[in-house]
């Protein structure tokens, strides 16, 4: 699967930093992970922790898929809304999931600090408004963080205009953010596992695995066969095609990095990373050698060559976006790429085992705009799987979600069904009253025409009913004035056609 076009920064930059060797025999361990990614790294860290025999393959070179076209932005913020999150899956989950991103961030700071020169440091995040509309939804979310204790400042126009140099409605400001390059944390990372015995293998397919209760038998591409207790499988958006189903949508991403600017021009830049309410947003953040990284533009092409024939476009697109924002930065290319992700209806990855494969394998998708605070949490919940642990993340992160996605789409549409019904029978019921006339008519004025011809299609009888209503009211109805019978043009009709 080709999942990034034009020159990712972070290839370019670091280059090939350490040849793994290929699998070549035989071998047997506790827990296989399948992936090279951040992602696979950060689960390898975890379970080296835990004591258990690790194996890790890749079918490319290390670092080589996603994580070498990440832009690496660390928050908590989730894609979705935690009023979005409260409103499906309730308030208390909604802050579980915004916990665990903010928790993995200084989890992340502790490994950076461990392995040491990734340009890793801690930023600030402004979260604002793209238009005036979206200000009492960005309002609401920052009165539900703040009432969770999470560190967040409202941001008035004329403090964004003033700190920031462009106009929004209103932003929110976060204390907890970061940056990293992915790519060299991914192989520093592999690289001190390595040496604590972690066996790595690049440039090693898997082929195919069959599981049981007691484990896992995996084979490769050249035909070695690897004996586990258990499979993890973290091969980032290429994980799906071991689901029957799919879980989740890819998507094309683009992005372009800048020459360094002065500091000065920088200004707040420098250390506080920018991002707006829009869907798909605009997004962009430093790097420790003061180049200007900006992201966004999200489409649904998900064919290489149509992306590689984007990147160009889509970075000046991007270039102009950000210029409007701050006219006086130096905004010119140096190189710009695009990459697959994948996204989740709710912006929340799946961590654990599918139904399809058993409790012996466990899938890591860190999908969606958190990919890399994502896998920090899940890390830790892999790991207490495998050993039988209870971890609070399990049933969120679960692929339980979609029974109960599914479970809340039938009870949409049954009820608003029924609301459609429920406002049709209100309304007959005024017309056989006899009430008023101009009791009715608001009614009319609000759609009522509208909703009756929804409740006739949703329910036949429906306009049948409405005809026979009509007949016996008409039959019944006494004489009116004149000024009412304007009331009663065709227009007007409970029920008629415009």
């Amino acid at each position: 699967m080709d999942l990034k076009s034009g020159y990712p920064f972070w290839a370019v930059k670091n280059g090939l930093m350490k040849a793994f060797p290929p699998l070549t025999s035989d071998i047997r361990c506790d827990v296989l992970i399948v992936g090279g990614g951040i992602t696979a790294a950060l689960i390898a860290q975890e379970l080296a922790d835990d004591g258990q025999a690790v194996v890790v393959i890749e079918q490319r070179d290390i670092g080589w898929g996603s994580s070498a076209a990440s832009t690496a932005l660390l928050q908590y913020e989730i894609d979705t809304h935690m009023t979005e999150l409260a409103a499906r899956y309730g308030e208390d989950n909604a802050v579980l999931a915004y916990r665990a991103c903010a928790d993995a961030i200084p989890r992340l700071q502790e490994l950076a600090t461990m392995v040491r020169d990734v340009d890793f440091a801690a930023m600030h995040s402004l979260y604002f408004a793209s238009s005036l509309f979206h200000a009492g939804r960005l309002k609401a979310e920052y009165e539900l963080r703040l009432c969770h204790g999470f560190a967040v400042r409202r941001l008035a126009r004329g403090e964004i205009r003033e700190q920031y140099g462009f106009s929004s409605a209103m932003a929110i400001f976060s204390d907890l953010a970061g940056r990293i390059d992915p790519y060299r944390f991914t192989y520093r990372l592999l690289m001190q596992l390595q040496k604590r015995g972690v066996s790595i293998f690049d440039r090693t397919r898997l082929a195919s695995f069959a599981s049981s209760s007691r484990g896992v038998v995996a084979r490769t591409a050249d035909g070695m066969t690897i004996k586990a207790g258990h499979l993890v499988l973290a091969a980032g958006y290429a994980a799906q095609q071991y689901l029957d189903t799919r879980v989740a949508r890819n998507r094309s991403s683009y992005a372009f990095i800048t020459d360094p600017i002065d500091a000065a021009a920088l200004g707040p830049l420098a250390n506080t990373m920018v991002w707006e309410s829009a869907r798909p947003y605009l997004y962009m953040r430093s790097t420790g050698d003061g180049r200007l990284l900006i992201g966004g533009e999200d489409n649904d092409i998900d064919i290489a060559l149509r992306r590689d024939a984007s990147v160009d476009r889509k970075a000046g697109i991007l270039r102009k976006r950000v210029a409007r924002l701050f006219p006086h930065l130096p905004l010119q290319p140096a190189f710009a790429w695009a990459g697959t992700f994948a996204e989740t209806d709710d912006g929340l990855p799946f961590f654990g085992p599918h139904p399809q494969h058993g409790p012996r394998v466990q899938f890591a998708m860190a999908y969606g705009g958190n990919g890399i605070t994502f896998s920090a949490a899940g890390a830790g919940l892999i790991a207490r799987l495998i050993r039988r642990d209870q971890h609070p993340l399990a049933a969120l992160f679960s692929f339980d979600r979609l029974k109960q996605k599914k479970h809340q789409h039938q009870h949409q549409h049954q009820h608003q069904h029924q609301e459609f019904l429920d406002e049709n029978l209100s309304l007959r019921r005024l017309r056989c009253a006899g009430v008023f006339r101009e009791r009715a008519l608001p009614e009319l004025q609000r759609g009522a025409g509208l909703r009756a011809r929804r409740a006739r299609y949703l329910h036949p009888a429906a306009g049948r009913s409405r005809a026979m209503d009509q007949r016996r009211s008409a039959a019944q109805r006494p004489a009116v004035p004149a000024v009412q019978e304007r009331d009663r043009s065709p227009d007007l009709q409970l029920g008629g056609r415009r």
